[in-house]
């Protein structure tokens, strides 16, 4: 017995075509299939963008360390006009973390020029592995007599 759609006057057959059904459970299976393949290889993608992220961003901050540790060395050569060799570590908060540093002046060839390496880390007993290592020279002001 056919049906009448009292709102537009229509009739329709009680018999819907399949097309207006919606998905078997088959399709919807596969359909889960598919995103439960595809969700765990996007999540271990962005795990590892996450992780090359933090990285990066200690990597900075330990590069920022590292030149303002070269920074303090070139205002003492400023202020004194001599410079020390040897070794020298100390901490430097940056980012709500601290840094550990050492830094280790050695004199060249060449009388009053002197090569610093700076190691930065974020663990204390961190030197063997560095977030990150700079290298500088520095020339000692030479007083020749002369103004």
């Amino acid at each position: 017995m056919p049906k009448t759609d009292l709102l537009r006057g229509e009739t329709t057959s009680s018999i819907v075509p399949r097309a207006f059904l919606g998905f078997t459970l088959v399709e919807v299976m596969v359909a889960l299939a598919v995103v439960a393949v595809a969700l765990p290889a996007l999540l271990v993608t962005l795990s590892q963008q996450l992780d090359g992220l933090r990285y990066l961003e200690d990597r900075t901050h330990a590069q920022w360390v590292a030149a303002n540790r070269l920074a303090e060395l070139r205002l003492v050569v400023g202020a004194k006009g001599s410079l020390q060799t040897g070794r020298v570590s100390g901490t430097e908060e940056m980012a709500g973390r601290s840094w550990y540093w050492w830094s280790e002046g050695v004199e060249t060839e060449i009388p009053g020029f002197f090569r610093y390496e700076i190691v930065v880390s974020d663990q204390e007993d961190g030197e063997a592995s560095p977030v990150h290592t700079l290298d500088g020279y520095l020339a000692q002001e030479q007083s020749n007599g002369a103004r």
